[in-house]
């Protein structure tokens, strides 16, 4: 018996509902997008299209995933972020839509140098690493990551793009001894006693959890940045909002003070300007 792309749509609508997915009829079209090749809107015009053996095969093995709460991006193999789809494996956390600040306050800076030396600090997918570079063309970003899986990702996403990024393997700074004029942070910030969702629990650990309040891995960056003696002239941070006042105080120990913040971000200025919230 053939099964029509609405009835399969149904029943997998329901199959995730029952396993407590919010977003059941949503992710089971995403996923039937992919595997029919088709946009949703050509799907759900033609609710008669016929599935093979093989799409549904296929789609089973995806809907078990999913019903068990694992992230869309880890099943689909990629994700969007900035307006560009990058690949992303259980290897790297799956890039999130509110780091997207960080990229629109990096380029909002007016004291940004020509040709900007940034580094991209626990890079992952290489996702703010990669879209810093392809939107800031004159400026030399490389791509700083302590976990050999996660940084592979990144080089295919490098390779994906044709950036030609240097990944270096390093404890945040550690293992650089490259100046660098901007530092992009979304270090790990959830701190260890923090309920996480049942699709987070799949991520990486490594790349969410930060200690007893969560900012233990900025703390290790920021005394990192004591003993430099040419230090960066801005840092851009990603944390809970509700822990922006302790990282603004252990950033003010390296001798950096409050510039901006939005949302989860805060930027962080070498030079001791005026504290502006926007």
């Amino acid at each position: 018996m053939s099964l029509t792309s609405n009835d399969w749509l149904a029943a997998a609508q329901r199959q995730l509902a029952a396993a407590g997915v919010g977003t059941a009829r949503l992710d089971a079209l995403v996923l039937l997008e992919d595997q029919l090749n088709k946009y949703r809107t050509h799907i759900l015009a033609h609710p008669e299209i016929v599935l093979s053996a093989q799409d549904v095969k296929i789609l089973a093995r995806q809907l078990a995933r999913r019903a068990k709460h694992e992230p869309l991006a880890y099943i689909r193999g990629h994700t969007e972020f900035y307006g560009r789809d990058f690949s992303i494996t259980p290897a790297v956390l799956e890039p999130r839509p509110e780091s997207e600040t960080m990229i629109e306050l990096l380029l909002q800076q007016p004291d940004l140098p020509p040709q900007p030396r940034i580094a991209d600090v626990g890079t992952g997918s290489g996702a703010l690493g990669i879209t810093a570079q392809l939107e800031l063309p004159h400026a030399i970003v490389d791509l700083l990551e302590i976990d050999p899986a996660a940084a592979k990702i990144a080089q295919k996403n490098v390779i994906k793009f044709t950036t030609g990024q240097k990944i270096i393997i390093s404890d945040l700074l550690e293992q650089t001894s490259q100046h660098y004029d901007i530092l992009l942070c979304n270090l790990p910030y959830v701190p260890d006693n923090f309920h996480i969702n049942e699709a987070a629990l799949a991520e990486p650990k490594i790349a969410i959890f930060g200690g007893g309040d969560g900012l233990d891995v900025y703390r290790r960056l920021f005394m990192q940045l004591q003993t430099q003696q040419n230090k960066p002239l801005l840092i851009l941070c990603e944390s809970l909002p509700p822990q922006h006042d302790a990282l603004t105080s252990i950033a003010a120990e390296a001798q950096y003070s409050l510039r901006q913040t939005e949302d989860f971000i805060q930027v962080f200025s070498l030079q001791h300007t005026a504290h502006t919230d926007r």
